[in-house]
């Protein structure tokens, strides 16, 4: 075989990266998972509960936020692939974003007193300038996981790090939020409709990105010199276009990413409407928010150990199918039951140990799925380059990013068509919504939710490859580099 070329980069080690490397990579995540669950949780809340703008108003301005994401987040993708530096293509990207995060994300939480159309403009201005900041760390961060092992099932766990980290830093930012920055006051039982907790919010979420942020680049900086070098030649920007397009049309890209965008779309409507839910079907009090978060968390620690196994065992495509299927049924069915009259009524003592235990192996089958899902857009990787002879983790991972973000978009946007088309009232205060609307709110978030639930099973089923392939793959990359 003739000697590596520019186009014909090695392929990783297959090994078990360290515990200390991994830890490290993993607590990145926590950054995105505090900006997300911020997003999908409290910004509808916020712009329409707290500041007094009209649902679907907000919604469409947080979706129009997110088209940007579908020309930044393959652009910082591509560019992060071809970055030439002492410090590699990744962590350029990862320490230069702390501080853009830190500053949009103050200026989003804390609205000027302007009129309705400048808060909205507010509203989009801001939400761009955070979505793109983290889009910086995040897409070189993500595209990291590749470059760390070529294993199949070493990338497993690797994404169950980062999922673990990522839920443990939204699950942290729910405690903080409802025991803490928005804790009930005297005179507000519901603190997550007081503005004046808030300002604190803001900036506690923005020190736990900055301190995940630097964390992780400086924890994995050691890495850099293990990760396999790649050759990059300059190159006319139509050709880095024609390039960046033909990547993105691998079918197995494909496939996964139609799967991913169905459910964090569900995904992102049940975070959306999830102040809703537990304030107006369920009555939460604050003991209750503060303890959900520890259950999600703890469905998410079963997910970190169940996902790796469930690979092992059933392969990946089954393993994500049949997590994503158990995840959605058992989400929906609190609600479903609640319908018909045969679940636990709001006041009941059975009422949040059923709700919480059903919580917790949702999230450990909705986490696994997700887990699984990323584990294989790993190996799609190879998949590419063996039919492009270039390496575009980068970019995999801002397709990949840009669906998860479509999660908060999309999400928030049909969460403001639901409340909307069911007549949920602006500024509605728990226990004052009429039962019929709650009834009407539950029914089509169910039925909204189930069927984007099976679109992603049915195309994780018919992902194409699986570790056979896979290996077969890497040992024709490492034959072509002899």
């Amino acid at each position: 075989m003739a000697g590596r070329t520019a186009e014909t980069p090695p392929v990783p080690p297959s090994r078990r990266v360290a515990t200390p490397t991994m830890l490290a990579y993993g607590f990145g995540a926590a950054a995105y998972g505090v900006k997300d669950f911020c997003f999908v949780t409290f910004l509808l809340l916020f712009y329409n509960q707290v500041v007094g703008l009209p649902a679907a108003q907000v919604g469409f301005v947080i979706m129009c936020a997110l088209l940007f994401d579908a020309f930044v987040d393959p652009a910082i993708g591509m560019l992060s692939d071809r970055t030439r530096s002492r410090w590699g293509r990744r962590h350029p990207w990862m320490y230069a974003a702390w501080l853009p995060i830190a500053v949009g994300w103050l200026f989003l939480w804390n609205p000027p007193a302007w009129s309705q159309s400048a808060l909205l403009g507010w509203l989009f201005v801001t939400a761009v300038v955070v979505r793109t900041a983290v889009s910086a760390f995040e897409v070189p961060s993500q595209a990291l996981s590749p470059e760390l092992s070529s294993d199949y099932e070493e990338r497993t766990r690797i994404m169950a790090y980062r999922f673990l980290f990522g839920w443990g830093g939204g699950m942290a930012m729910l405690m903080l939020s409802y025991g803490w920055f928005l804790a009930e006051r005297a005179g507000q039982p519901h603190g997550q409709f007081d503005r004046a907790g808030y300002p604190g919010f803001a900036i506690g979420g923005a020190a736990l990105m900055v301190v995940a942020i630097l964390g992780s680049a400086l924890g994995t900086h050691r890495e850099i010199k293990n990760l396999p070098p790649v050759e990059i030649e300059p190159q006319p920007l139509r050709q880095s276009i024609a390039e960046l397009f033909a990547t993105l049309r691998n079918p197995a890209f494909l496939v996964l990413m139609t799967a991913a965008l169905s459910y964090f779309v569900a995904q992102g409507i049940s975070f959306s409407m999830s102040n809703y839910l537990y304030a107006h079907v369920w009555r939460f009090g604050n003991l209750a928010f503060q303890l959900l978060g520890a259950t999600l968390f703890l469905g998410v620690v079963f997910a970190f150990l169940l996902a790796p196994r469930l690979a092992r065992r059933m392969g990946k495509p089954r393993a994500a199918t049949m997590a994503m299927v158990f995840a959605v049924l058992l989400l929906v069915a609190p609600y479903v039951l609640r319908l018909v009259g045969l679940f636990p009524a709001p006041g009941d003592p059975l009422l949040l140990p059923v709700l919480f235990a059903i919580f917790t192996v949702n999230a450990t089958f909705a986490v696994s799925s997700t887990m699984l899902g990323a584990s294989m857009l790993a190996d799609v990787v190879e998949h590419s380059e063996v039919e492009t002879g270039r390496r575009s983790e980068g970019v995999f991972f801002a397709g990949f990013f840009f669906v998860q973000k479509c999660s908060s978009g999309l999400g928030i946007f049909l969460t403001g068509l639901i409340l909307s088309f069911s007549g949920f009232p602006d500024g509605a205060k728990p226990g004052t919504v009429p039962e019929g609307v709650i009834d009407r709110f539950t029914l089509i978030f169910c039925a909204v939710y189930l069927l984007l639930g099976a679109i992603a099973a049915f195309f994780y089923r018919r992902f194409p490859f699986g570790k056979a392939e896979h290996a077969a793959r890497l040992a024709q990359l490492g034959a072509r580099a002899d």
